[in-house]
């Protein structure tokens, strides 16, 4: 029993979190909800030249770098009720990251308080 609680807690964190949660910087903007209504067709490129793409109907994908090994993970994505974009990859994982103006570029900010600046 106390097996499927703990798993239980590690499934449904990502949903937990809410918009106070973030970590964000006092001079971090979070993306506004028009911001996030443009996303679909758009796409990221990382400092690490990661990509990553935001389909129309919903899909999702992050290619690697040919440095980091290349290969594209593909999954679907959501706006959660926090602001926060949530994705979840045809391989069983998900997360959610917000997305944030930050001086004048936008960052990505995980669950754990990682910071990824696009280029």
């Amino acid at each position: 029993m106390r097996y499927f609680l703990v798993a239980s807690v590690f499934v449904l964190a990502p949903v937990l979190v809410q918009a106070g949660d973030w970590d964000v910087r006092q001079t971090d903007r979070p993306f506004e909800e028009h911001e996030l209504a443009a996303l679909p067709g758009q796409s990221f490129v990382f400092f690490d030249d990661g990509e990553a793409a935001f389909g129309a109907d919903g899909a999702y994908s992050y290619t690697y770098s040919a440095a980091n090994g290349g290969g594209t993970l593909w999954g679907s994505y959501h706006i959660g009720p926090d602001g926060s974009v949530c994705i979840d990859f045809v391989n069983g994982f998900s997360r959610c990251d917000l997305y944030v103006h930050s001086g004048n570029r936008v960052v990505l900010i995980t669950e754990t308080g990682e910071r990824y600046p696009v280029r």
